[in-house]
């Protein structure tokens, strides 16, 4: 069975075109399917127009958060309810074709975990958006040793279990295949159509090249720390330890022969007292990392969302 999770937000332009030509291609691989759309608090018709359509279709599924927490929320809510062994994701602006949905499927009938969409047209702005993406992207190659060219889309397939194995937080789910790959996972790369948007305006933008780096330097933590905080933190205490302990011990020399070290080498004196301290701060912080890391968050099951409603003709079914 097939679960494709298509996060909106304000696409009302765009759902009927996407809903119509989706089916026409799930109906064609004749396999199981479902498809959830996640509305996260869209402000114009989405949400109404998605209500109508779940009333004709009981393979339709509707959730609507309760407030806009964000295209990874969204995900993480729709992965949640998906029942098929396979998960599609994918926007509902009608920049991704659903007619490329069989080639990422045959990557993963060829046994591969995830089948990555490569917008190798990309029809955006060179400043505002290629050559950041491009940036981006080269960096995550390089912080997660995976060589895909497109981090950033969100069409991709999953087989469900890997999806199991990731909790999906801040703005991570681009990043979906890095964390995968702590766990092994097999990535295929499926060159994707990138067509321009029907209507409404792109919610990325410049600014939020500036949020990627930061989850690049999130993700080289946790590929390389995640389990071993104290080697990080450990590490740059004991730099910080050393330099500080070389230079009071070198003061404290001065200070034997007879040097006024106060007045003569203060800043001197200030830096390493400090570093010594830092030095201290980073080794207690490794070894509370240590400690978080055993009842890190993800093993309560803490949900990032709050659903406000959903919506289903399969639980009418089953009442009858």
């Amino acid at each position: 069975m097939i679960s494709i999770v298509i996060p909106i937000h304000n696409e009302e332009r765009a759902i009927l075109r996407l809903y119509d030509r989706l089916t026409v291609v799930l109906e064609r691989l004749k396999r199981r399917y479902e498809i959830i759309f996640v509305d996260d608090a869209s402000t114009d018709r989405s949400f109404e127009l998605l209500a109508n359509l779940v009333e004709t279709d009981n393979r339709l599924k509707v959730i609507r958060l309760r407030r806009n927490f964000g295209q990874t929320a969204a995900l993480s809510a729709g992965f949640d309810e998906a029942n098929g062994s396979i998960i599609v994701s994918m926007d509902g602006d009608l920049q991704h074709a659903p007619e490329d949905l069989p080639a990422l499927l045959e990557k993963i009938d060829e046994g591969y975990d995830i089948a990555s969409g490569w917008r190798s047209q990309r029809n955006d702005n060179l400043v505002m958006r290629k050559i950041p993406s491009r940036i981006a992207n080269w960096m995550m190659a390089k912080v997660s040793g995976i060589q895909l060219h497109d981090f950033g889309t969100t069409f991709k397939a999953y087989r469900a279990e890997i999806l199991k194995d990731i909790n999906l937080y801040g703005e991570l789910h681009r990043f979906i295949p890095a964390l995968a790959s702590f766990y092994g996972a097999r990535i295929a790369e499926v060159p994707i159509q990138n067509p321009p948007r029907i209507g409404g305006a792109s919610h990325y933008g410049i600014g939020r090249t500036f949020n990627v780096l930061f989850d690049i330097l999130t993700i080289r933590f946790l590929l390389r720390y995640f389990t071993r905080p104290m080697h990080f933190f450990g590490r740059l205490g004991l730099g910080c330890f050393g330099v500080g302990s070389a230079l009071l011990a070198f003061l404290l020399v001065k200070k034997i022969l007879g040097y006024e070290i106060i007045m003569e080498h203060g800043p001197m004196l200030a830096a390493g007292g400090i570093l010594l301290l830092l030095g201290v701060i980073m080794f207690t912080t490794g070894l509370l990392g240590e400690m978080m890391m055993r009842t890190y968050f993800e093993s309560q099951g803490r949900r990032i969302y709050a659903v406000r409603e959903v919506r289903s003709r399969q639980e009418e079914r089953a009442g009858r």
